[in-house]
């Protein structure tokens, strides 16, 4: 999805987002962005290794009968 923008296109994001949240408030913004694209990818790495967990334990029981 966010390859599709372009720079010109995140350029224009950020100056409506710098606009509309004002220069001292971007920091702040940021970071919380950052945080919560932490989180999201350690979760989504924990539920791909339970997938992962699921389906070599499934292939195990196939391979032993």
């Amino acid at each position: 999805m966010l390859s599709n923008i372009g720079v010109p296109g995140m350029i224009l994001i950020l100056v409506v987002a710098l606009i509309v949240f004002g220069p001292q408030k971007m920091p702040e913004i940021g970071r919380a962005l950052g945080r919560s694209i932490r989180e999201f990818k350690r979760a989504s790495e924990g539920l791909t290794d339970e997938i992962k967990k699921e389906i070599a334990k499934d292939d195990k029981e196939q391979n032993t009968k």
